[in-house]
């Protein structure tokens, strides 16, 4: 088993180049020579409803899976990125179901176990994929669920930048490059 040593987070509402941002910086790291695993995500596995018509039980799931999907990548990957974090996972467990006291320890714990949360932003609309809801509404309360959890949490985060969004990757792989654990591996 190979000695874990980072996890990544892209956070933010659904639509906004979080998976396309996960692929391009686990490219860069495995050319690097970086065990690299990428933790997808999981709510397109969901086998209950999601979006708008999803419930408590849903979103448990969701958040459930993203930790053992987190948990399982760790114990066999030197870096394992992920397409979202249990703190986006929460953010719709509460436009579902509001706020769930006995879940925030859980929350607030698993928030620690991230190296680097990148917070990409919603810049409006997203393309129809036949399983996310394509709902500006719906996309942008997300969103400012996300932010307003972080702010709670008080929780260190890249803020990437609205409109460069073609520089997005390039400035995520530099911000992970410098950390000084990466760096003696490198090196």
């Amino acid at each position: 088993m190979r000695r874990f040593m980072l996890k990544i987070a892209f956070i933010g509402t659904h639509g906004v180049g979080k998976t396309t941002l996960c692929f391009d910086l686990g490219a860069v790291l495995k050319k690097r020579g970086l065990h690299v695993d990428l933790v997808k995500e999981v709510a397109r596995l969901s086998p209950l409803p999601i979006n708008r018509k999803t419930s408590l039980e849903a979103q448990l799931w969701i958040l459930t899976t993203q930790i053992s999907e987190e948990i399982r990548s760790a114990a066999h990957h030197e870096v394992v990125v992920c397409d979202r974090s249990v703190l986006d996972n929460y953010a719709y467990l509460v436009f579902a179901a509001g706020r769930q006291k006995w879940l925030e320890p859980l929350v607030n714990r698993w928030m620690k176990s991230y190296d680097l949360l990148f917070k990409v932003p919603f810049a409006g609309g997203a393309q129809a994929d036949g399983i996310r809801d394509t709902d500006e509404f719906f996309m942008r309360q997300i969103d400012r669920l996300v932010d307003e959890l972080l702010e709670e949490r008080q929780l260190p985060c890249t803020w990437l930048p609205e409109g460069q969004r073609t520089e997005w990757a390039q400035m995520a792989a530099e911000t992970v490059l410098r950390l000084p654990a990466l760096a003696e591996r490198l090196f």
